[in-house]
């Protein structure tokens, strides 16, 4: 089976040869052009989509989306312009002093979002700490995604009940979690599917490699899901790789699939056809959505110190929020009184999102000291004992205040 569409060619900054078929040999000129890093090139997608919010048919892929209905489509937009709104709530809190630190996802909401509506209730998803659209999607509560950022918690939810698993700080070291979790699952019988998110510069680590060789071994129905944002916080993607990132899954005897990242019809689609795969028995399967990080990769981080303006200004023409809002308009499927009624959601998740911040309590500063050890140990009685000292020297020094 082709698992690229030719119907759309997204102009890349870089490196890369155009995408090939999905489970043949690469020809001899295409070996060559995988070669050629460092030269310009359009690499192959899967995309439904255009940037101007013109549909694209795919003889692949449309089946998938084929009975997804206006109000769908609503959804799909109601989910990114949310999503976005408390990412960016998020980040103004931080820069008020409010959080610690925060990893923005801002151009990233088709792909986090159509992949995650893909997903079934009993699906397992394991993610990194730029997943706010999948969390949305999963039905947790985005005030229980800042609790760790605020350094107020570990995570904020209980994985179990949304079938999300707290964020991992860990680059790649999900993706094995998942596997095997993934491999568990079909030791059980179960129909139900894994995926696992991680971004460019996390499917250069060891963990993730592991992880496509257990998971080919094993047949583990397992999605690894990487949203390609271009950039391992300063490193582009071609310092990485000589070929598309989707092409790796090849060496590892399972498929892979380039989409377009900011298409949320296509990420839908093409993650419904990947998550039909694993529960098949069919195995693991590789998904690149090719998009781009608008915003800084955290906030201790100046994107403007390693990419250019133009570079920014050619990706936001392409914002997958503009085109899905495009498309609804061209196709009289949503009016001003939607797009005003959203707004008004939107501004109203923002200052619950305020409200919850700035009223969560601080944590007990003696939790440290629980579940060190099981049954407890000396030494971190010792710990603790210097560390109540330690506070309490403090009301002694300004008479107990």
């Amino acid at each position: 089976m082709t698992v690229e569409s030719t119907a759309a060619r997204t102009p890349r900054r870089s490196a890369g040869n155009k995408a090939g078929t999905t489970g043949t040999k690469r020809t001899t000129s295409t070996a060559k052009k995988a070669a050629g890093a460092g030269k310009s090139a359009e690499p192959a997608l899967v995309q439904l989509l255009t940037p101007e919010g013109k549909r694209v048919k795919n003889a692949e892929f449309d089946k998938y989306v084929a009975d997804i209905t206006a109000e769908d489509l609503r959804g799909l937009y109601r989910d990114m312009v949310l999503t976005r709104r408390f990412d960016a709530e998020a980040t103004a809190l931080q820069r008020q002093g409010e959080l610690g630190l925060w990893a923005s996802l801002l151009g990233q909401e088709a792909a986090q979002i159509g992949s995650g509506r893909a997903l079934r209730d009993d699906d397992y998803v394991f993610p990194t700490y730029r997943e706010h659209g999948v969390a949305w999607c999963r039905g947790v509560d985005p005030t229980n995604l800042l609790g760790m950022f605020r350094g107020v918690n570990n995570g904020g939810w209980d994985p179990n009940s949304n079938n999300f698993h707290l964020y991992t700080i860990v680059i790649g070291s999900q993706t094995l979690h998942a596997t095997g979790y993934a491999m568990g699952i079909t030791k059980d019988g179960a129909d139900s599917a894994v995926i696992a998110y991680f971004g460019d510069g996390a499917s250069s680590q060891g963990d993730v490699a592991e992880a496509f060789t257990f998971s080919a071994v094993y047949n583990a129905p397992v999605v690894f899901f990487c949203q390609n944002n271009q950039w391992a916080i300063s490193e582009p993607t071609e310092k990485q790789s000589r070929v598309p990132l989707y092409q790796r899954a090849q060496g590892y005897g399972f498929p892979g699939v380039r989409v377009d990242g900011n298409d949320v019809l296509a990420n839908l689609a093409v993650t419904k056809w990947a998550l039909e795969r694993a529960r098949a028995g069919e195995g693991p399967t590789l998904v690149e959505a090719f998009t781009y990080r608008m915003g800084a990769h955290t906030t201790s981080d100046d994107p403007t110190r390693y990419r250019t303006d133009d570079e920014r200004l050619a990706w936001e023409a392409k914002d997958p929020i503009l085109r899905l809002r495009r498309y609804l308009e061209a196709v009289n499927h949503a009016d001003e009184g939607f797009f005003a009624e959203l707004e008004t959601e939107s501004e109203a998740l923002g200052k619950r999102v305020r409200e919850a911040v700035r009223a969560m309590p601080d944590p007990d500063h003696f939790a440290i000291f629980e579940n060190v050890y099981a049954d407890g140990h000396a030494l971190v009685d010792e710990e603790r004992a210097q560390f109540a000292a330690y506070q309490a020297s403090f009301a002694d020094e300004y008479g107990g205040k």
